[in-house]
């Protein structure tokens, strides 16, 4: 029989600068570290634009990152979200009872036992001085309690996911994360003062996640009322389609300017760092992947519970180390670990969902942007 809809499907496509999008992100990551090594002062008079530790270069690059996305959004599906509460109840659970722990887990074993041999540094903070590990361990531990409030919808995005339960699942996680976050830290990290940015975590919701979301709301709305729906899809969307993703690369260069430095000067604990937060990410992803899939979700909801799930805020976690251990600590490195790994293993998981589609009811009106080549199929039915 003919193919269904698989990877040979006739249709809508990935370009091909989509299609090789992992290749751009290491490139861009490479051409951040060296900007930031041939012009430091350049790199470090941006890094220094930041309003309560949330970067203005980068909030403006993410905004035209997110717009995009948000005036793709059938706000019609936000209402609809709330009538299937399973992949936000999914979500809460994952992010809060689960993933913290399993980060704990996963960084004591591979930094506090198994490399701890490999990792004979100390450093003082507050006059004390830890072993780097422990310092390592604790950055870890930042990143497992800060769950995406806005990268996510660039991996939903790309996944062809519902962006409006989405969007439900980003904003109450964020309301969440303000409740949770400190009482998650103290326990954690055993500290009893446990510095909580309010104002990092407040300003990088409304910057990277309100603002675009505003803005993507009305310009949708005045387009339809004076352009039309046609005009919308055939003209508007595709000058939209190509800047999401050139500002995620514009996004990477510049963090990696800011930052590089310490990715250079620490290689090996790098990769050390790496390899926790890999595994972690990876098995926070199977389980809620899982989970949906035995819940019945449908693939739209069911790749953003995953892909949510598995991916960090790091903004906030980067803030809340340097406040907490200083600039220059280990806790610091380890979060900027987290920036390094995130963009590469998540695009290798939304690549997952696209293959793995068909193992999940189907429902192409809630994905805002639908690719055919994730239509359920019978491998069998495919043509030898």
């Amino acid at each position: 029989m003919a193919n269904q809809g698989g990877t040979g499907s006739k249709g809508i496509g990935l370009s091909f600068f989509e299609k090789y999008l992992t290749v751009w992100v290491f490139l861009c990551i490479v051409v951040g570290i060296v900007v930031g090594k041939v012009f430091p002062q350049l790199a470090e008079t941006l890094d220094r634009m930041a309003v309560y530790q949330v970067s203005i270069p980068i909030a403006v690059c993410l905004f035209f990152m997110m717009y995009p996305i948000m005036v793709k959004i059938d706000f019609s599906q936000i209402v609809k979200a709330a009538q299937t509460p399973k992949p936000v109840l999914l979500t809460l659970v994952v992010n809060w009872l689960i993933k913290p722990f399993t980060m704990v887990a996963f960084a004591q074993f591979f930094l506090g036992n198994l490399f701890r041999p490999l990792l004979t540094q100390t450093e003082v903070i507050r006059g004390i001085e830890v072993n780097i590990a422990d310092s390592y361990i604790a950055g870890c531990i930042l990143l497992g309690i800060a769950p995406c409030t806005a990268m996510v919808l660039m991996w939903g995005y790309l996944s062809y996911s519902n962006q409006g339960h989405t969007l439900v699942m980003v904003a109450i996680n964020s309301l969440t994360m303000l409740f949770l976050y400190a009482p998650l830290g103290k326990l954690l990290l055993s500290t009893s003062n446990f510095p909580v940015p309010w104002q990092t975590i407040l300003l990088s919701v409304l910057v990277y996640v309100g603002i675009p979301l505003a803005a993507g709301i009305y310009s949708r709305y005045w387009i339809f009322k004076h352009k039309g729906r046609a005009w919308f899809e055939t003209k508007f969307l595709q000058y939209l389609n190509p800047i999401a993703i050139t500002a995620l690369l514009t996004t990477l260069i510049l963090l990696f300017a800011f930052k590089g430095d310490l990715i250079i000067n620490n290689p090996f604990h790098i990769l050390l760092i790496a390899i926790p937060l890999f595994i972690q990410t990876n098995f926070i992803f199977l389980i809620s992947y899982v989970a949906a899939l035995k819940l019945g979700l449908i693939y739209e909801d069911a790749a953003p519970a995953a892909l949510i799930g598995a991916s960090n805020h790091f903004e906030v976690a980067i803030a809340t180390a340097i406040v907490l251990f200083g600039l220059d600590s280990g806790a610091a490195l380890a979060t900027v670990v987290g920036v390094l790994i995130e963009v590469p293993v998540m695009l290798m998981l939304v690549e997952i969902c696209r293959r793995t589609a068909f193992w999940f009811p189907r429902d192409p009106s809630k994905a805002s942007l639908f690719d055919p080549r994730c239509l359920p199929i019978n491998p069998l039915e495919v043509e030898e």
